[in-house]
Protein backbone atom coordinates (compact mmCIF):
# COMPACT_ATOMS: atom_id res chain seq x y z
CA UNK A 1 0.00 0.00 0.00
CA UNK A 2 1.31 3.27 -0.96
CA UNK A 3 3.28 5.64 1.81
CA UNK A 4 2.72 8.90 0.07
CA UNK A 5 -0.12 11.39 1.62
CA UNK A 6 -2.95 12.53 -1.04
CA UNK A 7 -2.54 9.31 -3.12
CA UNK A 8 -5.94 9.05 -5.63
CA UNK A 9 -7.52 6.07 -4.94
CA UNK A 10 -8.13 4.06 -8.30
CA UNK A 11 -7.62 0.44 -9.54
CA UNK A 12 -6.07 -2.53 -7.10
CA UNK A 13 -5.02 0.32 -4.60
CA UNK A 14 -8.93 0.53 -3.65
CA UNK A 15 -8.91 -2.96 -2.99
CA UNK A 16 -6.19 -2.75 -0.83
CA UNK A 17 -7.68 0.05 1.15
CA UNK A 18 -10.68 -1.28 1.94
CA UNK A 19 -9.27 -4.70 3.13
CA UNK A 20 -7.07 -3.02 5.50
CA UNK A 21 -10.30 -1.79 7.52
CA UNK A 22 -13.02 -2.85 9.06
CA UNK A 23 -14.88 0.43 9.79
CA UNK A 24 -15.45 3.13 7.71
CA UNK A 25 -16.93 6.41 8.79
CA UNK A 26 -18.57 8.95 6.60
CA UNK A 27 -19.76 12.63 6.76
CA UNK A 28 -22.77 13.52 4.85
CA UNK A 29 -23.04 17.06 3.77
CA UNK A 30 -20.86 16.93 0.27
CA UNK A 31 -20.30 13.26 0.72
CA UNK A 32 -23.20 11.21 0.64
CA UNK A 33 -25.66 14.15 -0.55
CA UNK A 34 -25.57 17.93 -1.30
CA UNK A 35 -28.51 19.28 0.44
CA UNK A 36 -31.38 17.02 -0.22
CA UNK A 37 -29.63 15.85 -3.44
CA UNK A 38 -28.00 12.07 -2.94
CA UNK A 39 -24.91 11.82 -4.57
CA UNK A 40 -24.98 9.32 -7.44
CA UNK A 41 -23.65 5.48 -6.43
CA UNK A 42 -23.60 6.89 -2.61
CA UNK A 43 -26.32 4.24 -1.61
CA UNK A 44 -25.07 1.52 -3.36
CA UNK A 45 -21.46 1.81 -1.59
CA UNK A 46 -22.72 1.92 1.74
CA UNK A 47 -24.93 -0.88 0.78
CA UNK A 48 -22.11 -2.83 -0.44
CA UNK A 49 -19.62 -2.42 2.25
CA UNK A 50 -22.47 -3.64 4.79
CA UNK A 51 -22.86 -6.53 2.61
CA UNK A 52 -19.37 -6.73 3.01
CA UNK A 53 -19.14 -6.94 6.41
CA UNK A 54 -17.74 -3.75 7.11
CA UNK A 55 -18.86 -1.38 10.14
CA UNK A 56 -20.40 1.80 8.53
CA UNK A 57 -20.90 5.11 10.62
CA UNK A 58 -22.24 8.73 9.70
CA UNK A 59 -20.62 11.34 11.40
CA UNK A 60 -21.89 14.83 11.27
CA UNK A 61 -21.57 18.07 12.41
CA UNK A 62 -25.33 19.51 11.32
CA UNK A 63 -26.63 19.83 14.47
CA UNK A 64 -30.41 20.95 13.15
CA UNK A 65 -31.36 16.99 12.99
CA UNK A 66 -31.71 14.09 15.61
CA UNK A 67 -30.36 11.05 15.21
CA UNK A 68 -34.16 9.57 14.42
CA UNK A 69 -34.03 12.20 11.58
CA UNK A 70 -31.08 11.55 10.02
CA UNK A 71 -31.77 7.60 9.65
CA UNK A 72 -35.22 8.22 8.29
CA UNK A 73 -33.80 10.99 5.45
CA UNK A 74 -31.30 8.40 4.93
CA UNK A 75 -33.61 5.53 4.28
CA UNK A 76 -35.88 7.68 2.06
CA UNK A 77 -32.80 8.43 -0.40
CA UNK A 78 -32.21 4.38 -0.27
CA UNK A 79 -29.43 3.84 2.38
CA UNK A 80 -29.70 1.02 4.62
CA UNK A 81 -28.85 2.81 7.59
CA UNK A 82 -29.58 2.24 11.59
CA UNK A 83 -30.52 5.12 14.35
CA UNK A 84 -27.94 4.39 16.13
CA UNK A 85 -25.28 4.62 13.38
CA UNK A 86 -26.13 8.16 12.77
CA UNK A 87 -23.66 10.54 15.26
CA UNK A 88 -24.71 14.14 15.29
CA UNK A 89 -23.49 16.91 17.12
CA UNK A 90 -26.95 17.51 19.07
CA UNK A 91 -26.72 13.55 20.04
CA UNK A 92 -22.99 13.98 21.10
CA UNK A 93 -23.09 17.60 22.63
CA UNK A 94 -26.16 15.51 24.70
CA UNK A 95 -23.79 12.95 25.66
CA UNK A 96 -20.59 15.12 26.28
CA UNK A 97 -22.48 17.53 28.54
CA UNK A 98 -24.24 13.53 30.46
CA UNK A 99 -20.94 11.72 30.44
CA UNK A 100 -17.72 14.21 30.10
CA UNK A 101 -19.41 17.32 32.16
CA UNK A 102 -21.57 14.97 34.42
CA UNK A 103 -23.84 18.45 34.32
CA UNK A 104 -25.98 18.81 37.01
CA UNK A 105 -28.52 22.08 35.98
CA UNK A 106 -29.95 23.07 33.13
CA UNK A 107 -28.54 24.23 29.36
CA UNK A 108 -29.06 28.07 27.77
CA UNK A 109 -29.39 26.58 24.26
CA UNK A 110 -29.15 28.41 21.07
CA UNK A 111 -30.35 25.41 19.17
CA UNK A 112 -32.85 23.52 17.66
CA UNK A 113 -35.74 21.67 18.51
CA UNK A 114 -33.90 18.77 17.20
CA UNK A 115 -30.81 19.74 19.75
CA UNK A 116 -33.74 19.92 22.44
CA UNK A 117 -34.91 16.68 21.52
CA UNK A 118 -31.41 15.07 21.77
CA UNK A 119 -30.74 16.37 25.65
CA UNK A 120 -33.90 15.52 27.16
CA UNK A 121 -33.24 12.32 25.67
CA UNK A 122 -30.45 12.05 28.40
CA UNK A 123 -32.30 13.79 30.44
CA UNK A 124 -31.00 17.42 30.82
CA UNK A 125 -33.57 20.12 30.26
CA UNK A 126 -33.10 23.53 28.60
CA UNK A 127 -34.38 27.10 27.93
CA UNK A 128 -34.10 29.06 25.23
CA UNK A 129 -35.48 27.46 22.16
CA UNK A 130 -37.46 29.62 19.79
CA UNK A 131 -37.13 33.32 19.13
CA UNK A 132 -36.24 35.83 22.50
CA UNK A 133 -37.24 39.55 21.04
CA UNK A 134 -35.86 43.02 22.29
CA UNK A 135 -37.25 44.44 24.95
CA UNK A 136 -37.03 47.89 26.95
CA UNK A 137 -33.30 49.98 26.67
CA UNK A 138 -29.69 49.06 26.76
CA UNK A 139 -29.52 49.06 30.89
CA UNK A 140 -32.97 46.32 31.27
CA UNK A 141 -30.69 44.41 28.84
CA UNK A 142 -27.93 43.59 31.26
CA UNK A 143 -30.45 42.79 33.78
CA UNK A 144 -32.44 40.09 31.96
CA UNK A 145 -34.36 37.51 33.88
CA UNK A 146 -32.05 34.16 34.36
CA UNK A 147 -33.13 30.89 34.96
CA UNK A 148 -30.62 30.34 37.98
CA UNK A 149 -31.01 26.36 37.25
CA UNK A 150 -28.95 26.77 33.70
CA UNK A 151 -25.04 25.86 34.54
CA UNK A 152 -24.13 25.51 30.89
CA UNK A 153 -24.78 27.62 27.43
CA UNK A 154 -24.63 25.21 24.42
CA UNK A 155 -24.83 27.22 20.76
CA UNK A 156 -25.72 24.92 17.63
CA UNK A 157 -27.90 25.81 14.87
CA UNK A 158 -30.68 28.36 15.67
CA UNK A 159 -32.81 29.80 13.01
CA UNK A 160 -33.82 32.83 15.76
CA UNK A 161 -30.52 33.71 16.64
CA UNK A 162 -30.60 37.19 17.85
CA UNK A 163 -28.82 40.09 19.35
CA UNK A 164 -31.14 39.48 22.68
CA UNK A 165 -29.71 35.70 22.79
CA UNK A 166 -26.84 37.04 22.23
CA UNK A 167 -26.73 38.98 25.52
CA UNK A 168 -28.56 36.45 27.28
CA UNK A 169 -25.69 33.68 26.49
CA UNK A 170 -23.34 36.68 27.81
CA UNK A 171 -25.06 37.17 30.82
CA UNK A 172 -25.53 33.15 31.38
CA UNK A 173 -21.65 33.04 30.57
CA UNK A 174 -20.70 35.87 33.53
CA UNK A 175 -22.24 33.64 36.28
CA UNK A 176 -19.45 31.49 38.17
CA UNK A 177 -19.08 27.48 36.93
CA UNK A 178 -21.33 28.36 33.93
CA UNK A 179 -20.13 25.43 31.11
CA UNK A 180 -19.89 26.50 27.36
CA UNK A 181 -20.43 24.23 25.05
CA UNK A 182 -20.78 24.36 21.20
CA UNK A 183 -21.36 21.76 18.41
CA UNK A 184 -18.94 22.58 15.93
CA UNK A 185 -17.18 25.59 14.36
CA UNK A 186 -17.82 25.27 10.43
CA UNK A 187 -18.42 28.81 9.54
CA UNK A 188 -20.40 27.17 5.80
CA UNK A 189 -22.96 25.05 5.23
CA UNK A 190 -21.90 23.80 0.94
CA UNK A 191 -25.61 23.56 -0.81
CA UNK A 192 -26.22 22.47 -4.39
CA UNK A 193 -25.20 24.05 -7.35
CA UNK A 194 -22.11 25.71 -5.69
CA UNK A 195 -24.00 27.82 -3.22
CA UNK A 196 -23.44 28.11 0.50
CA UNK A 197 -25.40 29.52 3.93
CA UNK A 198 -23.30 30.58 6.98
CA UNK A 199 -22.79 27.95 9.71
CA UNK A 200 -22.84 27.20 13.03
CA UNK A 201 -19.54 28.39 13.75
CA UNK A 202 -20.56 31.55 13.09
CA UNK A 203 -22.80 31.96 15.94
CA UNK A 204 -20.65 30.70 17.82
CA UNK A 205 -17.82 32.94 17.25
CA UNK A 206 -20.28 35.77 18.07
CA UNK A 207 -21.29 34.48 21.18
CA UNK A 208 -17.64 33.49 21.85
CA UNK A 209 -16.36 37.51 21.35
CA UNK A 210 -19.28 38.61 23.81
CA UNK A 211 -18.22 36.55 26.34
CA UNK A 212 -14.48 36.74 25.73
CA UNK A 213 -13.81 33.19 26.38
CA UNK A 214 -13.69 30.07 23.78
CA UNK A 215 -16.33 27.49 24.08
CA UNK A 216 -15.34 23.68 24.13
CA UNK A 217 -16.28 22.06 20.78
CA UNK A 218 -17.59 18.28 20.39
CA UNK A 219 -17.77 17.88 16.79
CA UNK A 220 -15.26 16.86 14.22
CA UNK A 221 -11.95 17.57 14.13
CA UNK A 222 -12.68 16.86 17.99
CA UNK A 223 -12.12 13.27 18.63
CA UNK A 224 -14.82 13.32 21.05
CA UNK A 225 -17.07 12.34 18.10
CA UNK A 226 -14.41 9.21 17.21
CA UNK A 227 -14.68 8.45 20.75
CA UNK A 228 -18.46 8.25 20.74
CA UNK A 229 -18.38 5.84 18.36
CA UNK A 230 -15.59 3.77 18.97
CA UNK A 231 -16.93 2.74 22.73
CA UNK A 232 -20.30 1.80 21.79
CA UNK A 233 -18.79 -0.09 18.84
CA UNK A 234 -15.67 -1.38 19.76
CA UNK A 235 -14.17 0.56 16.67
CA UNK A 236 -10.38 0.11 15.99
CA UNK A 237 -8.58 3.16 15.26
CA UNK A 238 -6.09 1.23 13.24
CA UNK A 239 -8.44 -0.41 11.17
CA UNK A 240 -10.76 2.65 10.31
CA UNK A 241 -11.30 4.99 7.12
CA UNK A 242 -12.91 8.66 7.31
CA UNK A 243 -14.27 9.51 4.56
CA UNK A 244 -15.08 13.20 3.94
CA UNK A 245 -15.37 16.56 2.03
CA UNK A 246 -13.58 19.42 4.62
CA UNK A 247 -9.68 19.47 5.21
CA UNK A 248 -10.25 21.22 8.15
CA UNK A 249 -13.17 19.00 10.13
CA UNK A 250 -13.45 15.47 8.08
CA UNK A 251 -9.97 14.73 7.32
CA UNK A 252 -8.54 16.72 10.54
CA UNK A 253 -10.64 14.31 12.65
CA UNK A 254 -9.41 10.69 11.10
CA UNK A 255 -5.51 12.63 11.72
CA UNK A 256 -6.53 13.59 15.38
CA UNK A 257 -7.23 9.86 15.82
CA UNK A 258 -5.13 8.06 13.76
CA UNK A 259 -7.45 6.47 11.23
CA UNK A 260 -7.05 6.23 7.35
CA UNK A 261 -8.12 9.27 5.38
CA UNK A 262 -10.26 9.74 2.54
CA UNK A 263 -11.20 13.02 1.07
CA UNK A 264 -13.91 13.00 -1.65
CA UNK A 265 -14.14 15.70 -4.20
CA UNK A 266 -18.06 15.94 -3.68
CA UNK A 267 -17.74 18.98 -1.37
CA UNK A 268 -15.98 21.89 0.10
CA UNK A 269 -12.11 20.66 -0.30
CA UNK A 270 -9.65 20.47 -3.21
CA UNK A 271 -6.93 18.66 -4.41
CA UNK A 272 -5.41 22.08 -4.31
CA UNK A 273 -6.26 22.70 -0.97
CA UNK A 274 -5.02 19.58 0.48
CA UNK A 275 -1.48 20.33 -1.88
CA UNK A 276 -1.07 23.93 -0.28
CA UNK A 277 -1.25 22.04 3.51
CA UNK A 278 1.51 19.49 2.60
CA UNK A 279 3.91 21.84 0.94
CA UNK A 280 3.49 24.28 3.89
CA UNK A 281 6.15 23.13 6.03
CA UNK A 282 3.43 23.38 8.61
CA UNK A 283 3.29 20.36 11.37
CA UNK A 284 -0.14 21.60 12.15
CA UNK A 285 -1.68 21.61 8.91
CA UNK A 286 -0.16 18.23 7.69
CA UNK A 287 -2.96 17.15 9.30
CA UNK A 288 -5.26 18.84 6.94
CA UNK A 289 -3.09 16.23 4.59
CA UNK A 290 -5.46 13.09 3.35
CA UNK A 291 -4.16 9.36 2.94
CA UNK A 292 -6.01 9.74 -0.34
CA UNK A 293 -9.21 11.58 -2.30
CA UNK A 294 -11.40 10.41 -4.69
CA UNK A 295 -13.58 12.35 -7.28
CA UNK A 296 -16.80 10.63 -5.45
CA UNK A 297 -17.49 7.68 -3.37
CA UNK A 298 -19.10 5.95 -6.18
CA UNK A 299 -15.18 5.86 -7.14
CA UNK A 300 -14.94 2.82 -4.67
CA UNK A 301 -18.06 1.01 -6.07
CA UNK A 302 -15.60 -1.27 -8.73
CA UNK A 303 -13.52 -2.81 -6.06
CA UNK A 304 -17.25 -3.56 -4.29
CA UNK A 305 -18.73 -5.35 -7.10
CA UNK A 306 -15.96 -6.90 -7.69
Amino acid sequence: MSGAKCTRLSGALVKQVLESVDSVLFDCDGVIWRGDQVIPGAPQVINLLKENGKKVFFVTNNSSKTRKMYADKMSTLGFDVKEDEVFGTAYCCAMYLKTVCKLAGKVYLLGSNAMREELEAVGIQQTGVGPDHIFGKQADWATVPLDPEVKAVVVGFDEHFSYMKLNRALQYLTQPGCLFVGTNRDTRLPLEGGKSVPGRGCLLQAVETAAQCQAQTVGKPNHFMFDCVASQFGVDPDRCLMVGDRLDTDILLGSNCGLKTLLTLTGVSTVADAEAHQKSGSVERQGMVPDYYVESIADLLPALQG
